[in-house]
């Protein structure tokens, strides 16, 4: 530093305190998933970053259910990319896509189709209002030229959990093929890629599979990748095809991976094998009805009726006039992260998750964190909202 040039402030260090994150991904993760992350350097061209590559894509389609027939290709990017890789590659030149929309997440299905320029029709239920899969047979039925369909199964943007199952035997009687985002679902929620017909599963590390964000993958059958090669290309990263042909034909990756974390991510898929999908999900489903019977003792509204709620996110309402900023503050400052809604519901609900690393611990302090945080507000009595009364 030369002259009068002004000191620039030093960022605060991180305090090594332990933030429980109750955001829906990324997650608290496992020791070990973490301590993976420094596993040696490695060249991704040489012949031991291929071994690793194919372990994690035979463990992913397993967690995903799929068998001898069905394989994975993994990308380094947020689930997102890997979303925009199967919308973008899967549907062909003179095919269509049906968009199963009720929460902003389905609306981005709608939107990544729409950038790319492929036909698409939008079913628009409405933010969290139950998929009937009648209604999307009578949608395909009256557009024989729609090849495809595409939803969300878990809606984190109101905790929703979609049908997928029941769409997908819709589909299929129709002849239509079905894409699944199951980002915030695989893992821990209920999903067979054979049993509950999808043709295309999109996933992700560092939600329920509980490893670090930055890889996500594609689950579907061989002969399905096999058929991308007649489609053309609408990306060159995200060309699915192109990613492939690179994993399972070359033993390599088509561009350059993020190796430290797939080091974790076959971590953390270990695990997730271990414990069993059914198994996690169990361990989910116990943390969110003791936080839900916590919040409806202190007052609070849950998003949704029980049979819709997922088991690792819960969207609830805003107490009183409470500003979700002063809410966050104070949460933070006791140790936990919260999720602000979004869209439509942004300034009157935020939102929980239960993924991850944590224990009936955790939440037995979060809420007693959120109650003195409440009632340092000021809140006064509880203000409870009835069940109809969602935003």
């Amino acid at each position: 530093m030369t002259g009068d040039s002004p000191a620039v402030p030093a960022e605060p260090a991180l305090t090594g305190r332990r933030l429980v994150l109750m955001n829906p991904g990324p997650v608290n993760t496992a020791e070990v998933v973490r301590g993976a992350l420094g596993g040696p350097d490695m060249c991704h061209r040489e012949p031991e970053f291929g071994e690793l590559m194919n372990r994690i894509r035979h463990k992913a389609t397993a967690v995903c259910g799929g068998g001898a027939d069905h394989t994975s290709v993994l990308l380094t990017g947020s689930g997102t990319a890997a979303l925009e890789a199967a919308v973008t590659s899967a549907i062909p030149a003179d095919g269509g896509l049906l968009v199963v929309d009720n929460g902003h997440y389905g609306k981005r299905l709608f939107d990544i189709a729409s950038v790319h320029g492929i036909r698409v029709t939008r079913l628009d239920l409405g933010w969290g209002t139950p998929v009937e899969p009648a209604a999307v047979g009578r949608a395909l039925a009256a557009d024989p030229s729609l090849t495809h369909v595409a939803v969300v199964h878990h809606e984190t943007s109101t905790g929703m959990l979609n049908d997928v199952s029941g769409i997908g035997a819709v589909a299929h009687e129709l002849g239509r093929r079905t894409i699944v985002d199951a980002i915030s679902s695989v893992g821990a929620e209920p999903l067979d890629i054979t049993r509950d017909h999808v043709d295309w599963l999109v996933g992700t590390a560092n939600k329920c599979l509980e490893g670090m964000p930055g890889v996500s993958f594609v689950c579907a059958s061989r002969r399905d990748f096999d058929a991308l090669a007649a489609h053309p290309a609408h990306t060159y990263y995200l060309d699915l095809n192109r990613h492939f042909r690179a994993q399972e034909k070359a033993g390599a990756p088509a561009f350059t991976p993020s190796v430290p974390v797939f080091y974790a991510f076959e971590a953390a898929l270990d695990l997730a094998l271990a414990e069993g999908v059914a198994a996690r999900g169990a361990r989910y489903r116990a943390l969110a009805e003791r936080l839900r019977a916590g919040l409806t003792e202190q007052g609070l509204h849950i998003m949704l009726e029980p049979e819709h709620r997922a088991v690792s996110l819960s969207a609830i309402r805003l107490p009183g006039k409470m500003p979700y900023e002063s809410l966050h503050d104070a949460c933070k400052r006791a140790g936990f992260v919260i999720y602000a809604a979004q869209d439509q519901l942004a300034g009157g609900f935020f939102r929980l998750s239960t993924m991850g690393a944590m224990d009936e611990r955790d939440i037995d302090r979060f809420l007693t964190a959120l109650g003195e945080a409440l009632s340092g507000h000021g809140r006064g009595a509880p203000v409870r909202s009835g069940p109809g009364e969602a935003a």
